[in-house]
């Protein structure tokens, strides 16, 4: 729990030092009700864009280009694997008992005979994923609102709701317990897991920047219509 309260409180000290270089609204700017911090929303989407720039982007396409195709699928297999756990107990959260019937049994599935979760043999059975369930979620399953839009500083696109709930799952990562690892080591497997999800988005990336005039508010509204859609299941 320290940790967790660490996390938040690490995050509120970059949120107000970063409120203080927000950026011009640009010109012809309608407000929209559901992000009252746009001005600094920009700016942290431009910080956090310069980062993946500078840093995850390359990363991951040096990961792509140099790591072999069948061992890439297999180290998203794993993560995929412990998301369906994640998802699993979420799904209980949400009292969806036959949801949570069929992400557990993906999960002993590909664990055992996937050998850890490295294949995925529950897909070939008919065994298909669920939707991938965190603690935003299972807040608005229960009624909590989104509260406002906010960007996170290297987490991206979030609201009220999701940024705490985006702590707990931090807190709750079962990569760290089920693999007993030190600090270092689950950062590192923190750090193959971005780069594999960030990996997965290359192919996709033109095709979004080609089709938005602003990337911001493509961004933006994807996001919160993907979590509207997400919690409402």
């Amino acid at each position: 729990m320290k940790a967790a309260m660490k996390k938040v409180l690490l995050v509120a000290a970059t949120i107000t030092l970063m409120s203080g270089c927000a950026t011009n609204l640009p010109e012809g700017h309608v407000y929209d009700p559901r992000d009252p911090y746009e001005a600094y929303n920009r700016s942290m989407f431009e910080f956090n864009t310069k980062v993946d720039e500078a840093v995850v982007k390359p990363v991951a396409q040096a990961y792509q280009s140099g790591v072999p195709q069948p061992i890439r699928t297999g180290v998203s297999n794993f993560f995929g694997n412990l998301s369906d756990l994640v998802s699993t107990v979420h799904h209980i959260f949400q009292a969806e008992g036959m949801k949570a019937g069929q992400s557990g049994g993906r999960v002993l599935i590909n664990t055992t005979i996937g050998i850890l979760g490295f294949l995925d043999p529950a897909t070939e059975m008919g065994v298909l994923k669920t939707s991938k369930e965190d603690f935003g979620q299972t807040f608005g399953r229960w009624g909590a609102e989104p509260g406002a839009y906010i960007v996170l500083p290297f987490l991206g696109p979030s609201s009220g709701r999701d940024a705490v709930g985006t702590v707990l799952d931090i807190a709750a990562d079962p990569i760290g317990p089920l693999l007993d690892m030190n600090t270092s080591g689950r950062v590192a497997t923190w750090g193959l897991k971005i780069v594999d999800t960030r990996a997965g988005l290359l192919e996709i990336e033109p095709m979004i920047d080609t089709l938005s005039f602003d990337r911001y508010l493509s961004v933006r509204d994807a996001y919160l219509a993907r979590r509207q859609q997400q919690v409402g299941n």
